[in-house]
């Protein structure tokens, strides 16, 4: 795994052990990126579920301003920490260290993102949970975009993101990735 583009092109990236995290491959993270890099530039950018915190770096390196990384596993903050040094851009970065829903609450008021990204655990609706929470439309910029990775199956309607609509779904051979827009 390793960032892909920018400023931080080509640096290696360490991600958690065990089967806890699955971390994007560097095929998917390349298409996704090439979807979004006109969005990135100085932005705020705030990775949900960040695992090892590849996607958050890989905005940082591509030009956005500020990436929180949000990780609710203690050991894959530690990573995501290390990996922000061994790339040089853990100055441009927050890491929080609690649960998705907790984070969306606690920066609700007090910082607004253009682009939300979260992967989280297959086949649990967190991602539901986590639009659906009145704070997370709160932290959205006019005409955010929500970037949600998930496993074949899953299926959003604008019911289950309140304030958002589904623009498009990319569709990979394991997974997929369902973008939203702030209304």
């Amino acid at each position: 795994m390793r960032v892909i583009a920018g400023k931080a092109k080509r640096i290696n990236l360490n991600a958690p052990a065990g089967m806890d995290t699955r971390p994007t491959t560097d095929r998917i993270k390349e298409t996704l990126f090439n979807m979004i890099q006109d969005e990135l530039y100085e932005i705020n950018f705030l990775d949900l579920f960040a695992g090892s915190g590849g996607i958050g770096i890989e905005a940082l390196s591509r030009g956005a301003k500020k990436a929180y990384f949000v990780e609710n596993n203690r050991h894959a903050c530690e990573v995501i920490k290390d990996n922000l040094i061994r790339t040089h851009l853990d100055e441009s970065a927050s890491v929080l260290n609690m649960t998705s829903i907790a984070a969306v609450k606690n920066l609700s008021g007090k910082e607004r993102f253009h682009v939300v990204f979260m992967d989280p655990p297959y086949g649990k609706d967190l991602e539901k949970q986590v639009m659906s929470d009145s704070s997370f439309i709160n932290i959205l910029e006019d005409k955010a975009l929500v970037i949600v990775e998930a496993d074949l199956d899953t299926s959003l309607s604008d019911e289950d993101c309140p304030g958002l609509r589904i623009l498009k779904e990319k569709i990979y051979k394991t997974n997929k990735h369902i973008f939203l827009e702030k209304c």
